[in-house]
């Protein structure tokens, strides 16, 4: 791409900066930077499954309703084994209730 070049991906508006290598985000999109996607082999504890189904929650909202439910039931799991995380599992609940899954994200990492 040029500078100053826009191009359109999955409705994402991404366009170059001016120096090579940058870019910038013009509207609201979802997105991962490499290092905070978990492939699914990698959610090896309660808490890494709790990020993963969030994290599909938040990238294929097709199938949100199922994982929801699945979150649902990880949450519990994780709750009744770190019970003195309940406080931090709340926040990331009502983060997932209100659909901001990117801090529910953020959150959940911090339990691993």
């Amino acid at each position: 791409m040029k500078p100053g070049e826009k191009v359109i991906v999955n409705g994402a508006v991404i366009g170059r900066g001016e120096e090579p290598g940058s870019f910038y985000l013009y509207n609201k999109v979802k997105f991962l930077r490499g290092r905070e996607v978990m492939k699914e082999e990698q959610a090896d504890t309660l808490e890494r499954k709790l990020y993963l189904i969030i994290q599909l929650i938040y990238l294929f909202p097709e199938n949100a309703a199922e994982n929801v439910v699945k979150f649902e039931q990880i949450w519990g799991e994780v709750l009744r084994q770190r019970p003195g995380d309940r406080e931090k599992l709340e926040d990331v609940a009502r983060l997932v209730q209100s659909e901001d899954y990117y801090r529910a994200l953020k959150l959940t990492a911090k339990l691993f």
